[in-house]
């Protein structure tokens, strides 16, 4: 039987190659299971959390489209849409509002979080938070069960929110009767925390990101930024390296020992630097290409998310006419 898989992904900077590592491979790769139904969407709405202006809102969300489509996405093969097009998601997000219990939304590990920097700063406890950030786990519950989502692809870091959907879905459930199912969490094994340029995890808030399609003059500048030790040339080299670590991404095993040997052997760290970037721009060179076209042709990225919004609407209404049935309206 058909699992159904959905993911989704924040408008909320340029892709970076921690994103396409960690998020948008291993889930192109599921799509190519015949056992998964797959529903892979822009979370443009989710992005108000974060972003400022509209023209940010477009451009990213545009650069997200166009990164999914060139890095091997088949809207023949997955159901591919922008959030804001599915209207349903936020009528069935103001009905889970109504069984979701506060204390709930008070342990949110976002939401904990900014309490707990107001309180070492000593502000009020939610200064600067506003009801976006806080409600933020119920329409991504939304976004889930409105599809009647099997598996959810998340990192380890994102566990909670799906812990919170099978709550909130139980919560209806008591109340009104059996509509949701309760999804599941799907950490794929092998798919691990990406180092960024200063060690830490790749991560836009940490301003270390390598964006996936920069020009090659960005890729090998980024690159060259990578902090390393002080070990001089024909030094033997720590093997848990930044470069290293990233180096085995654009290669195979053979090629990542080999390179491996190289710096216990006292490669240089420019040396083993170009030899990144080499490997590097030659696998997301073809990638590249195809991202530009697709921002040169944005009607027909438009019409992908258009053609997607449609599939995924039927399947939505068929589930917020059960609940609506369920609530009485």
């Amino acid at each position: 039987m058909e699992k159904r898989i959905l993911t989704g992904i924040k408008p909320t900077g340029y892709a970076h190659i921690g994103n396409y590592f960690g998020a948008i491979k291993p889930a192109i790769m599921l799509s190519e299971n015949p056992n998964f139904d797959c529903y892979y969407f822009i979370a443009d709405y989710h992005a108000l959390t974060t972003l400022k202006t509209k023209e940010e809102m477009q451009e990213y969300t545009y650069d997200i489209a166009c990164t999914w489509l060139a890095c091997g996405l088949d809207p023949k093969k997955v159901v591919f849409y922008k959030q804001s097009d599915i209207v349903e998601d936020f009528e069935l997000n103001w009905i889970l509002c109504n069984v979701t219990p506060k204390g709930l939304m008070n342990r949110a590990h976002a939401y904990k979080a900014r309490v707990e920097k107001n309180e070492q700063a000593n502000f009020d406890k939610d200064a600067g938070i506003n009801m976006g950030l806080y409600n933020y786990p119920i329409l991504m519950s939304a976004d889930i069960l409105i599809f009647g989502a099997d598996l959810v692809p998340v990192g380890l870091d994102q566990k909670q929110h799906i812990e919170i959907a099978r709550d909130i879905a139980n919560a209806f459930n008591n109340k009104y009767g059996k509509v949701f199912k309760l999804p599941d969490c799907y950490i794929q094994e092998g798919v691990s925390t990406l180092v960024g340029l200063d060690g830490r995890k790749m991560s836009k808030s940490y301003g270390n990101t390598i964006r996936l399609f920069a020009s090659e003059k960005e890729l090998k500048s980024k690159i060259n930024k990578i902090v390393t030790d002080s070990r001089m040339p024909g030094e033997p080299k720590d093997v848990d390296c930044t470069i290293n670590k990233l180096y085995k991404l654009f290669v195979d095993k053979e090629s990542a020992q080999e390179f491996e040997q190289k710096l216990k052997d006292g490669l240089s760290w420019g040396e083993a630097k170009a030899m990144l970037f080499e490997v590097a721009n030659n696998y997301i060179k073809p990638m590249r290409e195809k991202y530009l076209y697709y921002m040169e042709h944005k009607d027909l990225v438009d019409k992908i998310l258009e053609d997607g919004a449609k599939k995924a609407r039927v399947i939505a209404k068929e589930y917020l006419q059960k609940t609506r049935e369920a609530i009485g309206v």
